[in-house]
């Protein structure tokens, strides 16, 4: 896939690997104590909406649970809270990556922001309903963050996807 269909580059098939990699690297961002400051972006929930939306049939909704749970350990937040905010995001994602697909990365990051700040009130719902205080505003900040920084992750994460410029004669493609 291109980063959108008005590109005339043709990407590589993605490595599972590399998106194994990726959502590891954001697991392990969000596991920084940085990540408790506020207006600071859900890496592994942009890194996920972001699978979600391109490879549709390498991660779904089972990683998201799964990476969810790591995320729900590591906060020590209750239990299933991230879990569940970021099952429905990839549900949005992948529901939503077709129709996504077809708008420029600008327009791409705005249809994003509604799943992005989603998740995160939904976990700020569920933080409420076990008791928690609010966190101040800068927790719906990182969304809008996230959205920004939407252009140059999807030029991140597809750089290992795109074929050499220079033509070689001897290459069949």
């Amino acid at each position: 896939m291109q980063p959108t269909f008005t590109s005339s580059r043709i990407l590589l098939p993605v490595r599972p690997g590399f998106i194994f990699f990726s959502l590891s690297l954001a697991l392990l961002l969000n596991f920084l104590p940085t990540a408790q400051w506020p207006g600071i972006p859900d890496w592994l929930a942009l890194v996920l909406a972001f699978w979600c939306i391109r490879e549709p049939r390498y991660i779904g909704m089972g990683g998201a649970f799964l990476l969810g749970l790591c995320m729900d350990v590591a906060d020590g937040a209750v239990l299933g809270q991230h879990s569940f905010a970021y099952v429905l995001l990839a549900y949005t994602a992948t529901r939503q990556s077709r129709r996504i697909l077809w708008f420029p990365l600008a327009q791409q990051a705005i249809q994003v922001l509604p799943m992005l700040a989603g998740a995160q009130l939904i976990q700020l719902v569920l933080r409420f309903l076990a008791g928690a205080e609010f966190p101040g505003w800068g927790f719906l900040i990182g969304p809008l963050l996230a959205t920004l920084l939407w252009i140059p992750l999807t030029y991140l994460l597809l750089l290992p996807q795109y074929q050499p410029v220079e033509h070689d004669a001897n290459r069949p493609l």
